[in-house]
């Protein structure tokens, strides 16, 4: 239980974390992770899934989730006089959840239509085909949600033994902040949540193989949207803040290089970054850019020179 106290505000964020994402699946798991985030908010012993909705809305509170390649959090934000309805709410589902049969099906459903949205989606969906091509068969590589194909094949009995192996107290970190004591947030963790036990196995697998080249997929759209990337560094890695400072210098805001250049000296593009995506053994860094296929090679090599010349000259002291 981790807690930092912030008295001069009036609210209070707390999120029970676990170490469980997308990197911890079987390629016929692929998506279970996150499809078992969504079935913790339909249904528990004490709620039904509007009960739970209900409750948080009338406080004027915050109740989600969300999954990751490493990670999955089950968060709230409430008013700091609503911090014992909220751990209520979140211990509730991550203990008592029924995962009912008719609400798997029904989920399934709603997940398979998240995939097809992203997929209908060119901008989000081309870093998921660079993943699959620049990670090649490592579960990095992989879709958060998994395809339809994998979806559609979980039964109830795979959620509970996902559970049952990746969801111990050796995996689960809860975390708070806002205004709230320390020793308040143990003992009602403690009651909530002493019960779990077991612990579950670390990491699966070691880091990936990034793989060079150039792939293209066809699709009638507007636009050209290209996805380039190269090796960068992991979560943990002492140049994790050099390396965030560098990005925004490069294309991370609208004074950034690739911003200036592409978008407003040249006017090629609409929307032009580049990212840092980082784990705990591996991590790259990409550049995003949409623009018209009459322009593409152009972009291209103007995102090439920006970054030969970043890694030849460095940045300058103002930025």
């Amino acid at each position: 239980v981790l807690s930092h106290e912030l008295p001069d505000l009036g609210s209070v964020t707390v999120g029970i974390w676990v170490e469980n994402g997308s990197r911890y699946e079987r390629p016929e798991q692929a998506g279970i992770s996150h499809f078992l985030e969504h079935l913790f908010f339909k249904g528990t012993a004490r709620r039904t899934a509007a009960d739970i909705a209900e409750e948080i809305d009338a406080v004027g509170g915050v109740l989600n989730a969300f999954t990751g390649k490493e990670h999955t959090c089950y968060y709230a934000k409430v008013l700091c006089e609503h911090l014992p309805l909220a751990l209520d709410l979140l211990a509730d589902i991550f203990t008592q959840s029924k995962f009912a049969s008719d609400e798997i099906d029904r989920e399934r459903s709603v997940i398979v239509q998240e995939i097809s949205q992203v997929e209908d989606t060119p901008d989000d969906y081309i870093h998921d085909l660079f993943n699959l091509a620049f990670w090649p068969g490592h579960p990095l590589s992989r879709p958060i949600a998994g395809s339809a194909q994998t979806v559609g094949c979980f039964t109830r009995d795979d959620f509970l033994s996902f559970m049952d192996a990746r969801y111990r107290p050796n995996r689960v970190l809860i975390a708070a902040a806002g205004n709230l004591k320390h020793e308040q947030l143990v003992a009602v963790a403690d009651r909530h949540f002493g019960n779990l036990s077991g612990t579950s196995s670390g990491i699966d697998g070691g880091p990936p193989a990034p793989q060079p080249g150039v792939w293209v997929h066809q699709k009638a759209l507007e636009q050209v949207h290209v996805c380039m990337g190269a090796p960068g560094i992991a979560q943990t890695d002492a140049d994790r803040y050099a390396a965030h400072l560098f990005n925004l210098a490069l294309g991370g805001g609208m004074s950034s290089r690739l911003f200036q250049e592409v978008r407003e000296r040249r006017g090629k593009a609409y929307t032009v970054y580049s990212f840092l995506s980082s784990y705990r053994d591996a991590g790259y860094l990409g550049v995003y850019v949409g623009t018209s296929a009459e322009w593409v090679r152009e972009v291209v090599e103007i995102i090439q020179r920006e970054i030969g010349r970043v890694v030849r000259d460095g940045l300058t002291p103002a930025e």
